[in-house]
Parts: structure tokens; sequence; C-alpha cells
């Protein structure tokens, strides 16, 4: 008889989860980032990371880099989206999301408006 066996993710603090998702952004040149702590705010994850990339080739770039990296940490993955376009690409890893733009994209959708009562864990300083 075989026991199923239960994958165990890293407990990490969200706030070190998403230094460690930042560093990685930064790998690839991600620019403009900013994360947000949504734990008082929002209900469906307790932090978000907004980026910029330059190019669709990028952003598909940057989202294959934050996967792989995740899943070496051993942080929970549920699912990448938008990857063939590349204009939004949001992955998500539960607790921490991260969504990747192209810069007219991300002024369209200006999220970082949506949750103006957060509380800033990053921000580059070009912003």
């Amino acid at each position: 008889m075989t026991v199923p066996t239960n994958k165990k993710f890293a407990v990490v603090p969200v706030t070190e989860k998403v230094e460690n998702i930042i560093k990685w952004l930064e790998e690839k040149h991600a620019s403009d980032v900013v994360a947000l702590s949504l734990e008082r705010v929002n209900s469906f994850t307790d932090a978000v990371i907004i980026a910029s990339a330059k190019s669709v080739r990028q952003a598909q770039a940057i989202a294959e880099h934050v996967y792989a990296m995740a899943k070496e940490s051993n942080y929970e993955y549920l699912r990448v989206e938008g990857k063939d376009s590349g204009q939004w690409v949001l992955v998500d890893l539960n607790d921490v999301v991260v969504n990747v733009f192209q810069d007219d994209v991300r002024k369209l959708f200006n999220l970082e408006s949506l949750w103006a009562d957060a509380t800033v864990l990053h921000q580059d300083e070009a912003n």
C-alpha cells in the first residue's frame, strides 16, 4: 500500500517572501517594483507585488524566473495567467500575488490606487 505524501510548503513570513521575490524580479531587471501588504485591506492574499517589464519577452522571462525560484524555495505556487500575451502576467503564489505589466497596461489598470490604504512594503526609488 502506498502512503500519500503531502507536499509541505515553506513556512516563511510574508515580508521575507516579498523580499525574496523582489530580489528575483531585480535579477530579471523588472522596474518600478512596488510591494503592498494587503493583510488588513483584503482577504484574497497577504501581499501584492507590482512590477513593469520593458517587453513581452522580458515579462515572460520574469514570470518564468519567479516560478522557478518559487519552486526551488518550496513556495506554494497556484498558477500563472497572461504569460502568452505578456501584457499583464499574474503569478499567484497564494499569499503573495506578483503582477508584471507592460507600462501602458500598468497605467491603464493602476492597481496601486486600488489599494491606496495598503501598507507599502517596498517601493523603487523611481516611484
